[in-house]
């Protein structure tokens, strides 16, 4: 049986959708809803990220956009040709991807920016829809452990036969190719455990390996 389609009505996860009606009571201008996917319907390159961010895109309604992570990412996206600009302010900012697309594991903003086990797996249903409708040689970048073991979940696939490492890069029985990445959230960035060349060399590879399946 086909999942059923992605909607920002969605409150399956009752600890998510009370926590959302919280944030809409504080902040009503925000969008506080489950966020949806962002970028062209058939993508090269699939990006995974965690969640919804508080203040970025739990306000914008857009992932990454208008937070600290999405600085790094939307510049290193453009550098690479998969951005029309490289700074995400905004929903209506103009910003188009190319051949890329956006999702995050869990739809929805968790408190402390800590979704629960059950709440990664009742999600996890809108991530396998996206995933398993992608042609093969496409390449997916999960941004963190938990996007990673996202992505592995939506497939049906064990985690112990890939394991997660930044720069890692699993081909994976479907003809997708997972890449890893460290989240370029502000604790990682600022911290250096991951830096602009770290993040820079990944997307170095992608690029590579699209250009190379397009030969």
């Amino acid at each position: 049986m086909k999942p059923p389609a992605f909607s920002t009505a969605c409150t399956d996860c009752p600890r998510l959708s009370n926590f959302l009606v919280q944030v809409r009571i504080s902040h009503p201008d925000y969008f506080a809803q489950p966020v949806p996917p962002f970028g062209v319907k058939e993508p090269r390159l699939l990006i995974v990220g965690l969640a919804p961010g508080m203040h970025g895109a739990n306000r914008t309604g857009r992932p990454f956009t208008g937070d600290f992570a999405g600085i790094l990412l939307y510049d290193t996206l453009h550098r690479y040709g998969f951005a029309s600009r490289p700074t995400s302010e905004h929903a209506l900012d103009g910003l188009a991807l190319i051949d890329c697309r956006i999702t995050n594991a869990v739809k929805c903003l968790p408190p402390e920016n800590k979704p629960d086990t059950s709440e990664i797996k009742i999600c996890n249903k809108y991530l396998s829809d996206e995933i398993n409708v992608l042609d093969e040689n496409i390449s997916v970048l999960a941004l963190g452990l938990i996007a990673h073991k996202a992505v592995l979940m939506a497939l049906g696939l064990k985690q112990g036969n890939y394991a997660f490492g930044h720069a890692a890069e699993h081909r994976l029985p479907n003809g997708l190719t997972l890449f890893d990445s460290y989240h370029c959230s502000r604790y990682n960035t600022q911290t250096k455990r991951l830096t602009p060349t770290m993040f820079h060399a990944v997307f170095e590879r992608i690029r590579a390996k699209i250009e190379d399946d397009r030969k």
